[in-house]
């Protein structure tokens, strides 16, 4: 294709995310009322499409100002920002802008931001920023799982002469190379298994996305609705991580704690009444925690945005995370059925031998009246 039109010259950028969980949830009004001097934003996806996605609660956008990077042999400034989402995640992006450049010199530059020290600069930038949202923030913690992915975005591609090119000129290699981040290059089976997921709306637009990273082709370069789509499903995937690896922490503490409630003896037979308190919240919690991250964005019809939110979900196995949490949760539950039943068997126990006691005494003295 290079040698019939030359390389491509490209604009564009590339948005390194991090994300985090840091609480149960975040009030979302009061956020936006601390962050008020550094004018925060409320945007939802514009495009058209965008009517088959609906958000009931948008995240809050606030700009972090500017910071410095070495990429490659030399120093990029990048603009920091974040996106606060009401389940709890904050989304850390730092973007590198890349104008009027080859093609080739977009996916090595692209590459080398992906291995960069940029991701390096988002915990303080997370600190910082959770230093003037902590009032707004419910069971304010720090999650040790996160979630990194990178879009790369081209809003202009021309060839040596100034005119406009379409996507389909872009080679499978250079797009391979620059989703997976390495140089060396992938077998073609590979290759194409790697960039099965393509979506486009327009003849001049395309999504490619993968599990790292995504390639996003867009002519007008205000429209960000589809990594507004990818990020969205980044949080929530974070989300179901994080409460997947927290169940994983809670089945053998709650083994723990049965074993040592069954130790313990009482005669009402309310050795389990702390124990299955402490199961029917870790249940109730998982639970909404998870249904709110899943109504947090609804898709209603089978268009553009909509099919980019699907099929990322897919690609990283939302699906599959669920069932897990699922599982986990129907485990808690079993065991506070069967501690339950235990403890109204024991009570049922001794209430008979109360009546059986009661009677008795009864005849006792009786016999002894008499």
């Amino acid at each position: 294709m290079h040698s019939a039109i030359g390389e491509p010259r490209v604009s564009g950028e590339a948005i390194l995310y991090r994300l985090f969980d840091v609480g149960y949830e975040i009030q979302l009004d009061k956020a936006f009322d601390l962050l008020s001097p550094s004018a925060p934003e409320r945007p939802k996806p514009v495009r058209g499409e965008a009517q088959a996605l609906r958000i009931l609660n948008p995240p809050v956008t606030v700009s972090l100002g500017m910071e410095s990077i070495v990429i490659g042999d030399r120093s990029q400034p990048i603009e920091v920002s974040a996106r606060i989402f009401d389940f709890g995640v904050l989304s850390l992006r730092a973007r590198l802008p890349m104008s009027e450049i080859g093609w080739e010199e977009f996916v090595t530059r692209g590459v080398a931001a992906g291995a960069s020290q940029a991701w390096g600069l988002f915990e303080s930038c997370r600190d910082r920023l959770l230093e003037r949202i902590a009032p707004a923030i419910e069971r304010h913690e720090v999650a040790p799982v996160t979630e990194e992915y990178i879009v790369y975005r081209l809003h202009k591609m021309e060839d040596p002469s100034g005119r406009p090119l379409l996507p389909d000129v872009l080679p499978d290699e250079g797009i391979a190379k620059l989703l997976v981040g390495e140089a060396r290059p992938l077998t073609a089976g590979a290759r194409g298994e790697l960039l099965s997921q393509r979506l486009s709306y327009f003849e001049d637009d395309l999504a490619v996305v993968t599990w790292n990273a995504a390639l996003v082709v867009e002519r007008v370069a205000e429209d960000e609705d589809v990594q507004y789509v990818l990020e969205f499903a980044n949080a929530q995937l974070l989300e179901l991580r994080y409460h997947d690896s927290l169940l994983d922490n809670e089945l053998p503490r709650t083994y723990d704690e049965i074993a040592a409630a069954r130790g313990r003896f009482h005669l009402l037979g309310r050795r389990y009444s702390r124990l299955l308190t402490l199961l029917q919240t870790r249940v109730a919690d998982s639970t909404e925690a998870v249904e709110r991250v899943e109504n947090s964005i609804r898709v209603t019809d089978d268009v553009f945005l909509a099919r980019i939110y699907s099929t990322a979900m897919d690609i990283f196995r939302g699906p599959t995370w669920r069932r897990g949490i699922d599982r986990k949760v129907a485990i808690i539950r079993d065991a506070y059925a069967m501690l339950n039943g235990e403890a109204q068997a024991r009570r049922a126990e001794v209430m008979e031998l109360t009546i059986i006691a009661l009677i008795a005494l009864e005849i006792v003295l009786a016999l002894m009246k008499h």
